[in-house]
């Protein structure tokens, strides 16, 4: 079964009975894990070929990856024009707080795994656990390379977007991060006729949100 973000991350509310989220914290979840998702799958579906389970996953652990910021939304993004210090350590609980809410309503291990480990760096300097190269689950090392490049080319309420160009240059600069495998499949990807969907995508979702536009 194919995850759609905004019918799971309802459902995971509801199951979990999470109160005093916004509806603009919702919004943004959901337009974010389908933006990565839609990533995701493209880079499968043209260039990684993976079998069919682990294309599931693929779609369903990027829909859910950053499930764990509504149980701090409210002191992330810190409703000002910077990201503080304390704010970025809190932010850097989402992963395992994810993982863990998924693992509470019973969501597929496999899943779970991929969430918990989406920001593990391939070098070991990521989070939570701080693992290294092929010892962090193949799920987990595409989800990095799409939400990373995901994240840069979207409005934030600390930070304008960047543009394509300058999000890769930041990618292949920061390459120590990344399965450069993936990271050179994902560069070649964007060099194809179909990723204007994607920035057509960006593009609404920055204007949907309107922190700048």
């Amino acid at each position: 079964m194919y995850y759609q973000a905004g019918k799971e991350i309802k459902r995971i509310i509801d199951m979990l009975k999470i109160e005093n989220i916004e509806d603009s914290d919702i919004i943004d979840g959901t337009d974010h894990g389908e933006l990565v998702s839609k990533i995701v799958m493209m880079l499968a579906d043209k260039i990684l070929k993976p079998d069919d389970r682990t294309r599931e996953v693929l779609n369903n652990a990027a829909v859910l990856h950053d499930v764990g910021k509504l149980k701090i939304s409210k002191n992330i993004y810190g409703r000002g024009k910077t990201l503080q210090v304390e704010e970025a350590r809190l932010m850097r609980t989402h992963a395992k707080l994810g993982a863990e809410m998924l693992a509470t309503c019973e969501y597929p291990d496999d899943v779970v795994e991929a969430v918990l480990h989406h920001h593990e760096s391939y070098d070991g300097s990521g989070y939570p656990s701080n693992l290294i190269g092929e010892n962090i689950p193949y799920v987990s090392r595409v989800i990095k390379v799409c939400d990373a490049f995901a994240a840069l080319v979207s409005d934030r309420p600390y930070r304008r977007a960047y543009n394509m160009a300058a999000a890769k240059k930041m990618m292949i600069d920061d390459n120590k991060d990344y399965d450069l495998r993936i990271l050179t499949y994902f560069l070649d990807l964007t060099n194809e006729p179909e990723f204007s969907e994607i920035m057509d995508l960006v593009e609404e979702l920055n204007r949907k949100h309107g922190y700048y536009r």
